[in-house]
């Protein structure tokens, strides 16, 4: 019985290690044994934005982590870096082409099916996916709308000078519903993220580490090097970094419920656009097309 037992166990470990393995079709993954970091590299097709595959790649992913800190007993990563893989973009947000068709059928179940895949993939990233490591987020290129979301939700956003970041949705007569405001409301006031919200503003890497949303601020093309500047500072004096973190986490929670109560309120808000509203959202399909990496 012992020997069927081990040689079941033996079975499960190698099918984990096959999945955790795996390669992705829209995203990069590398694993950085000297620092225990994890590397992922969005790579969206064929827009640059969160395609609905790569909102399920990236949860994947996630959940293979998890199942590697488990399996390791918390010793396999320390950090988990995002990143694209796609020159001068970050990630240019929600796919406004799914959005569009979604809204034009007054698909509701539709448009929160594709709003809960990204509300999974920032909450893997608020809560360092319930693992002690540290998530970061680093910027290289245009972070838009969930772009921008997307690095706010990590535990350290790092971005070179000069890139731009915003949330653009008030464009069309929307708001960004993934996160932004609780996420921009802890890093600053209530009244400020809701001025970065409503302005619909392109900022620069330099104002919002100004404002303390930016992290740290990398000199252009030396972002990778900064992380491992953070990686090297935080290994040093680790034990009050992640005393940190978990401060963080107890005086500044973004439970679950909030972010799926807002997405619902974004999916409600997105199905009142009007014909007017609708065709700036395409001319802003039409801007998302123009930077296709296919």
């Amino acid at each position: 019985m012992i020997d069927n037992l081990a040689r079941k166990n033996n079975v499960n470990i190698i099918a984990q290690q096959d999945q955790l393995n795996k390669e992705y079709s829209q995203l990069k993954t590398h694993y950085d044994e000297k620092y225990k970091a994890g590397w992922y590299f969005m790579s969206a097709q064929p827009r640059p934005c969160f395609s609905t595959l790569l909102l399920d790649e990236l949860n994947d992913y996630a959940k293979n982590i998890k199942a590697e800190m488990v399996n390791s007993e918390q010793q396999k990563y320390d950090y988990l870096i995002l990143a694209s893989d796609v020159d001068g973009i970050f990630n240019l947000g929600g796919d406004l082409a799914v959005f569009l068709e979604l809204i034009k059928k007054q698909d509701r179940a539709g448009l929160l099916a594709y709003a809960t895949k990204c509300i999974d993939v920032l909450y893997h990233n608020i809560t360092h996916l319930d693992s002690e490591l540290t998530t970061i987020a680093l910027v290289q290129g245009d972070a838009l709308g969930g772009g921008f979301e997307g690095a706010l939700s990590s535990n350290v956003l790092i971005a070179e000078r000069g890139t731009k970041l915003g949330l653009p949705e008030v464009l069309f007569n929307l708001f960004p519903g993934m996160g932004a405001y609780s996420l921009l409301s802890r890093k600053v006031s209530a009244a400020k993220a809701e001025e970065i919200i409503l302005s619909g503003k392109l900022y620069v890497a330099e104002e919002l580490f100004e404002l303390g949303i930016v992290d740290i601020l990398a000199e252009k093309g030396e972002g990778e090097k900064e992380v491992y500047r953070y990686i090297n500072a935080a290994n040093r004096k680790a034990n009050s970094y992640q005393a940190i973190r978990k401060v963080r986490d107890i005086c500044a929670p973004i439970p679950y419920k909030e972010l799926i109560d807002v997405t619902n309120i974004w999916v409600d808000s997105a199905l009142k656009l009007t014909a007017k509203d609708l065709r700036m959202m395409e001319r802003l399909v039409m801007r998302q097309s123009a930077k296709n990496i296919s």
